[in-house]
């Protein structure tokens, strides 16, 4: 579970590793852009990750999400509308965003465990998105997820 703790300023170098991982960049590819090399960039974030009080496992949609809501990072810009959500669909992408465990998402969501992946990539597929990262990061340019710290409270892996 995330912690309640004030937020660890990130330092200027890994400010600029979580953009790179804020505008959908994988670790390898943050360390081709960076001329960094990746076991440094993978040391970087997990820096960035404890900055944040994530768990140690997290997933990076997990990770950007709390960029963007601890206000780490810029925040995105759309570059298309907003597609129609349903309200189990808008349920799913916060527990998308939350949780990293696919039965802990299901449970979120409200969702049979079975049914999540299902869910999921009907999710994907109606937003335009690659990945779940890539879900949070247009989420967030179209406002569809919380960006203030009492709305996420509670929030876990």
């Amino acid at each position: 579970m995330t912690t309640s703790a004030p937020i660890t300023p990130l330092t200027p170098t890994l400010q600029r590793v979580a953009q790179h991982l804020a505008n959908g960049l994988s670790a390898q590819e943050i360390a081709t852009q960076t001329v960094l090399s990746p076991v440094t960039v993978r040391q970087y974030l997990r820096d960035i990750r404890e900055s944040l009080h994530c768990p140690p496992r997290c997933k990076p949609a997990v990770i950007v999400h709390r960029l963007f809501t601890t206000q780490q990072v810029a925040s995105p810009t759309a570059d298309r509308p907003a597609p129609s959500l349903t309200p189990e669909q808008r349920v799913l992408l916060r527990a998308v965003a939350e949780h990293s465990d696919p039965r802990d998402i299901a449970v979120a969501a409200k969702l049979a465990p079975a049914d999540q992946r299902a869910a999921l990539d009907q999710l994907l597929a109606d937003t335009g998105a690659r990945d779940a990262t890539h879900l949070v990061i247009l989420a967030h340019s179209w406002k569809l997820l919380p960006t203030d710290p009492v709305a996420r409270s509670g929030a876990s892996q």
